[in-house]
């Protein structure tokens, strides 16, 4: 199991010391982008991520919630991006969204997929088997701290069940309320990856991390 945590909910006044928490139990750091358009909130830019590629060498998972992804796919992978996800809505368009994990592909970084709670699997499927990473959210996208669907447990299921009869190799990941009180439910139905923020930050990282671990 994978754990992402997600640095939106990190306390930059403590950055060096919270960085080095994470590089020292964690495999992936998610970082959301957001553009203030295509969901409400505005946050990181490129020279943040750049400093975490200085300061980490753990997989930068980088999931772009922009209107338009392949400007910002670009950006991210300049600045030491090891994953671009990006949004089917933001173009709605199966054609467009495969130029772009090709592109994403070709800069030598792993593509990824991301769909709202609203979206449909079905509405994606021709992707699945280009894609390396499918980033389901278990809440609406464009802020922390929100409470889990648990409608996302059987769409977890759909995505294991179509990886396994296909014999495709994407890592599902899963993003919005995630805690040690459903992530047991998550793995068991066919989570690789855990995307955590308000969990892993409140309180000791290292240990909200191991909490996380044991619900494997």
């Amino acid at each position: 199991m994978i754990i992402s945590p997600s640095v939106l909910s990190m306390h930059y006044e403590d950055f060096r010391k919270e960085l080095a928490d994470l590089n020292e139990s964690v495999e992936w750091i998610h970082f959301d982008v957001m553009d203030g358009h295509f969901v409400p909130n505005l946050t990181f830019g490129p020279v943040l991520l750049e400093a975490f590629r200085r300061n980490s060498d753990r997989f930068l998972d980088v999931h772009l919630m922009v209107s338009d992804p392949d400007y910002f796919a670009d950006v991210f992978a300049k600045a030491g991006a090891d994953s671009i996800v990006f949004h089917y809505e933001a173009y709605n368009d199966l054609e467009k969204c495969e130029k772009l994990i090709n592109k994403i592909h070709d800069m030598g970084l792993k593509a990824g997929i991301s769909i709202k709670p609203k979206t449909t699997v079905e509405e994606i499927i021709p992707l699945l088997d280009k894609i390396d990473i499918f980033l389901l959210m278990s809440v609406e996208p464009g802020f922390g701290g929100q409470k889990f669907m648990i409608e996302a447990l059987d769409r977890v299921e759909q995505l294991k069940r179509y990886k396994d009869e296909h014999d495709l190799n994407y890592i599902i990941e899963v993003d919005g309320g995630v805690n040690d009180s459903n992530a047991h439910d998550l793995v068991s139905r066919g989570t690789d990856a855990l995307v955590a923020g308000s969990f892993v930050f409140k309180g000791d990282i290292k240990d909200n991390v191991r909490k996380l671990r044991e619900c494997e």
